[in-house]
């Protein structure tokens, strides 16, 4: 079992380096989301960044965050390749969609996300103005 001290050495590591990375490419609230999902798999009972390169799990929160915010769809902004997210961290594809998929499957991570969409996500949630009164969906006006 790890000590405490080296999971906190761990997480800065991987906030510095998601951070570097956000700054460099994406933007600050990437950054922040990026935070805070590397604190959440801090606070797990068996943390998952102990085992494994912590390259690939930067590139893995990233690569999370950004595929439930359509960081990889050239029609939105901001926009980077996957490829230039394995170039930057030296990470293969496939390893990064795995450690990727295993992030949003252990904070049950998808589309429209209260805790991880971007704020232009939230905003435009086509979900959020349907409510159900008396077991039917009726959209609530703004």
């Amino acid at each position: 079992m790890a000590d405490k001290r080296q999971v906190q050495d761990m997480q800065r590591q991987l906030i510095e380096m998601t951070t570097a990375f956000c700054q460099a490419h994406i933007n600050h609230e990437y950054e922040r989301l990026c935070q805070k999902l590397i604190d959440k798999m801090a606070r797990k009972r068996v943390v998952p960044f102990l085992s494994g390169r912590l390259e690939i799990w930067a590139a893995a929160v990233v690569y999370a965050i950004g595929s439930i915010n359509f960081l990889f769809d050239k029609t939105f902004q901001p926009y980077i390749s996957a490829d230039s997210l394995c170039d930057h961290f030296g990470v293969s594809k496939s390893t990064l969609g795995q450690k990727a998929k295993r992030l949003r499957e252990m904070f049950k991570m998808g589309y429209y996300d209260p805790e991880f969409s971007t704020e232009h996500m939230r905003e435009n949630n086509p979900f959020a103005r349907l409510v159900l009164v008396d077991g039917f969906l009726v959209i609530r006006d703004p």
